[in-house]
């Protein structure tokens, strides 16, 4: 029998005695197969044999394959973060700090298809919904800042809040990465963020901001 699903806090806990290069090869393992199968494919032993070690080692420290996959999912995103603050270092300008945020967005599933294919088809929303890294309070928290920051300024609108900016934003990202995904990754994702984000920006702007910047 599998254990149950554990939180962030609790899985952290039991990967804390395991060997970083066990943990890095397990990850690796659910990045290969979570992106190629369907969630409901992929069995606990599939993962120990491409992470080459032992069920009983798996078992032992993750319990069941939604841990693998939540826990490799946290590792991942904890690197969009990352990236994300340091893209932002020396960044004045609100407009200039969410075309950066959003660049960031596609650059890294640009970098990382297994990653958006794993989101996109191999996790289960209302399973993932109820998981601390859905909530990815971090990448969020960078995300929000600068959304509210400039809703402060009277750069952006008003008219929603913070957080139904943060979904439109995310709403685009992440329908360009799941197209670019369906049309063979034929292009660069990154490459395309301008124009996107300037679209975006009619959308989320202030008409204050908009009305100076055309009147320049």
């Amino acid at each position: 029998m599998q254990r149950p699903a554990l939180n962030s806090q609790e899985r952290e806990a039991a990967l804390a005695a395991i060997d970083p290069a066990t943990r890095l090869r397990i990850e690796q393992a659910a990045r290969e197969l979570f992106a190629d199968n369907e969630f409901h494919r992929v069995k606990l032993i599939d993962i120990a044999r491409s992470a080459r070690i032992s069920l009983q080692t798996l078992y032992k420290y993750y319990g069941n394959k939604e841990n693998v996959l939540f826990a490799s999912l946290e590792t991942w995103l904890a690197t969009l973060t990352q990236r994300m603050l340091d893209h932002l270092q020396g960044i004045e300008g609100y407009r200039d700090r969410l075309r950066k945020v959003f660049w960031v967005l596609l650059d890294y599933f640009e970098r990382n298809p297994e990653v958006a294919q794993i989101i996109m088809s191999s996790v289960y929303l209302n399973t993932w919904r109820f998981d601390d890294t859905f909530r990815q309070p971090e990448l969020m928290s960078v995300f929000l800042d600068v959304i509210r920051e400039g809703r402060e300024a009277g750069v952006l609108t008003t008219t929603v809040d913070e957080v139904e900016i943060s979904d439109f934003i995310w709403g685009v990202a992440n329908r360009s990465v799941a197209m670019w995904l369906v049309r063979g990754q034929q292009d660069s994702l990154s490459n395309r963020s301008g124009p996107l984000f300037d679209m975006l920006w009619q959308a989320i702007a202030s008409d204050a901001t908009l009305a100076e910047r055309y009147a320049t």
